[in-house]
């Protein structure tokens, strides 16, 4: 099992998550973070520091959802490690929340 970064995540761009991830599993993207599913140890320190509530097991994912699962695994071949914390965007609290993201999802 794995963690997944969804929908929540993008254009916030809250990256909490990453420093408490022991295995450095998370992949930063222009205006959205991803788990390599293949390196997530499912720890569970990740989720609760999401202050977007983004994160979730991928046990938990919605139907709706379910897409995020191989979205993570494919972006995070191609986007960089991140394990330091770093601010959010200017605007990230006029996005927080807000559906109807995954249009904006920059690659």
């Amino acid at each position: 099992m794995t963690f997944v970064v969804t929908e929540n995540c993008i254009k916030c761009k809250y990256t909490d998550c990453v420093e408490v991830c022991p295995v450095d599993c998370f992949h930063e993207g222009p205006n959205m973070l991803v788990i390599d599913p293949d390196e997530c140890i499912d720890c569970t320190l990740c989720e609760p520091e999401c202050p977007a509530e983004a994160i979730k097991s991928e046990d938990d994912l919605t139907d709706a959802e379910q897409p995020f699962l191989k979205l993570n695994a494919e972006l995070a071949k191609d986007w960089p490690v991140i394990n330091e914390m770093k601010d959010p965007p200017a605007d990230h609290e006029e996005w927080k929340g807000k559906p109807g993201k995954l249009a904006l999802l920059e690659r």
